[in-house]
């Protein structure tokens, strides 16, 4: 694999400083990207660069997660409008160490000469002081120098603290220190991140008479100008705790016809050839295209087990599955189920000696507005009990219906659900 051709048929590349090809063509190279933890997860705007490593690595190159440590305790003024709030140094520790246990789902840090590294720029620093600093770091480059960059230049206007005006000297002295350390040439990022790592490979000019290398991805939008990752619910997170594997699926299934090919593009890890056959083969049918790429986004980002639970829960909201699926359900699946459709909480001693089904329904939900209402429905069979149609309005509803000892669902027509969470 051709790192920068597959970076080109993906379009995922923005730009690049000249004399990468040959450095690149030369063999095995070690490039970075960071990642600063200021939040609890990843989310899947982080994976675009997640996916850069991962199609470098697959080159036979060498990645580097560069886990910010340090600059996340300052703030990136890059594609920022205003000063950032600064996160507590406890804050940031606990992020940074979900981070890496989510980093290592995605590349391979265990064999091979190319495997991948994680390093923490706190190290870089924790033993400098801020003379130390100055003299070293923040004597290579000119204001002037680092005012032209763009992620500086328009936070001139609405202000930027001396704090976020040194990310810039961060991220370079970082690459140095790669440089140095690790023989490490090339770092990459998104095209907001360019004026950073531009300074960084004049830094390594300036100070070690070395080259260095810089390539950027296009920052991902929607077809509609919106931002990628965001949902009206907010982030889309790689942590199942924050993002359910059932909402990241639909997340996928969801998306607009018109971001597809970038999406495919983007996101899965199949060939040139393969996307081509498959785009060709669902022509007319692009929902069968997102239900691929969400399948294998989720077996990845989540797990197998994950995408066969939201592929339940999915087929119960939307294709009326059957008794046996709702049956082989878990809690957790049965807990999005509740999150997702019209749940009503309901004491456990209400079901210990039965509740009569018209009752349960009137008295304990708003299901029914009245007893006839449901006496008329229970006739026209519309009533359902975890998938069984409730024959006669003499049903007894007891502890012995209670999925996990925690759920009952209900079912008013084929579109109506709603949970009885037991309380």
């Amino acid at each position: 694999m051709n790192f920068l051709e597959e970076l080109e048929w993906r379009g995922m590349l923005h730009d690049k400083t000249p004399g990468i090809e040959e450095a690149l063509e030369k063999g095995m190279v070690t490039g970075y990207i960071g990642f600063d933890p200021t939040a609890p997860s990843m989310t899947i705007g982080n994976f675009v660069q997640i996916m850069l490593l991962k199609l470098f690595q697959l080159s036979g190159h060498k990645p580097i997660v560069l886990m910010g440590g340090a600059t996340g305790r300052v703030g990136d003024p890059s594609g920022k409008n205003e000063e950032r709030q600064l996160k507590s140094y406890e804050e940031l520790d606990s992020n940074l160490q979900h981070q890496v246990v989510q980093m290592k789902k995605f590349l391979d840090f265990d064999a091979g000469e190319n495997k991948a590294e994680l390093v923490n720029n706190l190290d870089f620093y924790k033993n400098m002081n801020v003379l130390d600093f100055l003299r070293d770091v923040g004597k290579t480059l000119t204001v002037g120098y680092m005012t032209s960059k763009e992620s500086v230049k328009r936070r001139l206007e609405t202000g930027l603290s001396f704090t976020e005006f040194s990310y810039q000297l961060l991220q370079a002295y970082d690459f140095q220190c790669l440089y140095d350390q690790r023989n490490c040439i090339l770092q990459m990022g998104g095209s907001d991140q360019w004026g950073n790592i531009t300074s960084g490979t004049e830094f390594i000019r300036r100070n070690v008479s070395g080259k260095a290398y810089a390539a950027t991805t296009p920052l991902l939008t929607k077809a509609d100008g919106s931002k990628f990752g965001k949902s009206e619910k907010g982030n889309i997170w790689l942590d199942p705790n924050l993002t359910s594997p059932y909402q990241f699926y639909q997340f996928w299934l969801n998306a607009a016809d018109a971001d597809l090919p970038k999406f495919m593009r983007y996101f899965t890890l199949k060939s040139k050839e393969e996307v081509l056959a498959l785009e060709a083969e669902h022509a007319n049918n692009p929902n069968a295209l997102k239900r691929i790429l969400a399948e294998e986004l989720t077996r990845r980002v989540h797990s197998d087990e994950a995408y066969e639970a939201a592929l339940n829960v999915s087929n119960l909201l939307f294709k009326n599955a059957s008794k046996e699926t709702l049956s082989a359900m878990n809690t957790d699946a049965l807990a999005i189920v509740a999150e997702e459709i019209t749940s009503f909480e309901v004491e456990k001693s209400v079901f210990e000696n039965g509740v009569n089904i018209l009752d349960l329904l009137t008295e304990h939900t708003t299901i029914i507005k009245s007893k006839g209402d449901g006496r008329r429905a229970i006739k026209n069979n519309a009533i359902a009990v975890n998938k069984d149609k409730v024959k006669s309005h003499e049903l007894m509803v007891s502890t012995s219906d209670f999925l996990h000892n925690k759920y009952v669902m209900i079912e008013n027509g084929k579109k109506n659900k709603f949970m009885l969470v037991v309380v």
